[in-house]
């Protein structure tokens, strides 16, 4: 468990002012993080919320949580709380609640949560009565124990012990909420993790639930041999077809696409792929193409085609690029763009990045980061996390999208980032059409940025 000051802009930069070397975006932060199983805590106070459960006992093995209260309205506090958290409320099985009904009031809830009402003021022994039976529930991963009041003719001393017990058996997470500080000393002189309210107590169960899958994560190979760059390689962009092959290479699919050197050959690849194409300018001077308008799509007749590419060989005379060749790449279709990203970071390494794409990846900053070695399924957990998550899963009758497809080719990228990390700088993939599952997904467009690396690695060679 871990305190990473600098989640804001402006906490950024003033932690780059003390600790310059760890002032990195917080979302690598987060990254290198879920990458080594450490859980993160906003500040100090709730490192050692979340320690203090962490350290009692064994994380929870699920994310149901069982609530038991002498309170209907914490009971529902809580259970909002847990809602909110990501953690489920699961019924306790009909056994259990059948015992329950025979030692609660009938006017108490048996479900969960278990409101045991205002009957535990004339039965302190009631605790100890109904701990045991949901202590083997199936339907229970974790527990929570909220006491919001507990004033004279309440022997605090009996529930603390008995919770105890109760927690001992168990042998899964349980948090008490105890409003009154008296009381709450009680519990914790019997060893048993207490929480000032239900948004704390709940908030440390859901992070010990995080941290079991952070630490469930699928084992990947961490050693990945270096890769060597071209000897040829230059410091700076590469040209998109250049790219795109650099991607091929590491087997993920890239779209349908010919490089031409002029019109006639243009033409001839269209009418080899004998489809709607797009056609767009290609240079290692030309890192993006559409905000010069070197981008043409749907073109389906040869005078187009031709028409499209004089009006980009004069933007790129004015330009001043000689050296430009065209790309004609068949238009596909698919459910969903999304885009794949490397950066090096220069303190923690190649991090990668998933999420949604299109011209306005930068604007709705709908992605995840990912550190590598990784396995694809930790991928696909991540897409699924996101706000296009929901979308990708298929809504309103449309087909769910091949999000594995998606996630397998993530994870290579992340293997070659790591391979290549001495001499490239960052990796855009942006678009990445995804079909329906089954039906896999091509990178249409990709752009890689060679560090200073493969000079060095020229020297070497030479």
């Amino acid at each position: 468990i871990a305190v990473k000051a600098g989640r804001s802009e402006a906490g950024a930069r003033a932690a780059a002012s003390h600790t310059g070397a760890l002032a990195n975006e917080d979302r690598t932060v987060d990254a290198f993080f879920a990458h080594h199983a450490i859980l993160r805590a906003r500040d100090p106070q709730e490192l050692v919320r979340y320690a203090e459960l962490a350290l009692r006992g064994p994380l929870p093995q699920g994310p149901r949580m069982v609530v038991v209260s002498n309170s209907g309205a914490s009971c529902v506090l809580a259970v909002d709380a847990a809602v909110e958290r990501g953690l489920q409320i699961a019924p306790l099985g009909q056994a259990t609640q059948e015992i329950l009904g025979q030692r609660l009031p009938g006017f108490a809830t048996t479900g969960n949560p278990v409101d045991i009402t205002a009957a535990l003021l004339s039965n302190n022994g009631l605790f100890g009565e109904v701990l045991p039976p949901i202590a083997q529930d199936p339907a229970a991963d974790m527990f929570l124990i909220d006491i919001p009041v507990a004033g004279r003719g309440y022997d605090v001393a009996r529930f603390a012990a008995d919770t105890a017990r109760f927690a001992q058996a168990a042998a899964k997470p349980v948090a008490v909420v105890a409003w009154q500080d008296p009381v709450a000393g009680t519990f914790r002189a019997h060893g048993v993790p207490v929480y000032a309210d239900e948004q704390q107590a709940v908030e440390a169960l859901a992070a010990l639930w995080r941290l079991h899958r952070l630490r469930e994560r699928a084992p990947v190979e961490a050693s990945v041999a270096p890769v060597e760059a071209p000897a040829d390689a230059r410091p700076g962009f590469l040209s998109e077809a250049a790219s795109l092959a650099l991607l091929a290479a590491q087997g993920i699919a890239v779209g349908e696409h010919a490089l031409c050197a002029n019109a006639d050959a243009a033409v001839a690849a269209w009418r080899r792929m004998g489809a709607p194409v797009a056609l767009k300018a290609c240079s290692t001077r030309l890192p993006h193409k559409s905000e010069h308008g070197l981008v043409a799509l749907g073109i389906n007749d040869e005078a187009a085609l031709r028409e499209a590419l004089a009006r980009q060989a004069q933007t790129l005379a004015r330009l001043g690029v000689d050296d430009a060749s065209w790309i004609v790449a068949r238009m596909q279709r698919g459910l969903h763009e999304l885009a794949l990203g490397v950066r090096n970071d220069p303190v923690f390494g190649p991090v990668v990045m998933v999420g949604a794409g299109g011209k306005y990846v930068e604007a709705l900053g709908d992605v995840a980061l990912l550190m590598p070695p990784f396995a694809a399924e930790e991928a696909l957990a991540a897409l699924r996390g996101l706000r296009i998550g929901r979308l990708l899963a298929g809504v309103r009758g449309e087909p769910a999208a091949d999000m594995q497809a998606v996630a397998e080719q993530a994870a290579r990228l992340g293997r070659y980032a790591l391979a290549a990390a001495g001499h490239v700088a960052s990796i855009d993939v942006n678009p990445v059409l995804v079909g329906a599952q089954g039906e896999g997904a091509v990178a249409l467009d990709a752009l890689v940025e060679l560090s200073d690396g493969v000079s060095e690695a020229a020297r070497r060679a030479a």
